[in-house]
């Protein structure tokens, strides 16, 4: 290649290179969500848990965040309850508040009802969950009669 080429090609790849570096800093700088810190799987919250068995915790969570959804283990029914997050903002207190996008009423044998454990058994509503975070890999669904117990962070060890 000529010198010409050359200096042709690094005066094209110039501008290219600042844009992926600006882009990766823009990136980087942008703030998460504001559930980000409660991100994975969780165990406990239906029954107290004293050690978390990290195999066993990603074997079988009962509560998974994500950035659009949460999942709820069901009582009757081998799958997860999805419920898709509206929106998610912070508490004065440092915990979180998730409105759910209305769950939709599915059929079954005995007409269209939402399973009784769609949501969290929180207030009243089941598109409202509230979480406190008591330490760093420790929550709390306050006042929620489906997870009367604090729930613990699957993490791997």
């Amino acid at each position: 290649m000529t010198m010409r080429r050359w200096a042709l090609l690094l005066a094209l790849a110039a501008p290219l290179a600042g844009a992926a570096t600006d882009g990766a800093d823009a990136q980087a700088n942008r703030p998460g969500p504001p559930h980000e810190w409660v991100f994975g799987t969780w165990t406990g919250g239906i029954f107290p848990v004293s050690e978390v068995d990290p195999a066993a915790c990603f074997g079988n969570p009962v509560v998974i965040f994500t950035r659009d959804i949460v999942m709820r283990v069901a009582v009757f029914d081998a799958a997860y309850h999805q419920r898709s997050i509206e929106t998610a903002a912070t508490l004065p207190d440092g915990g979180l508040e998730f409105r759910f996008a209305p769950a939709a009423q599915t059929a079954r044998a005995l007409g269209g009802r939402l399973p009784p454990d769609i949501g969290f058994g929180c207030g009243g509503s089941p598109d409202l969950l509230r979480v406190q975070r008591r330490g760093p890999d420790e929550i709390v669904f306050p006042d929620c009669t489906d997870f009367p117990s604090p729930l613990k962070r699957c993490v791997a060890r």
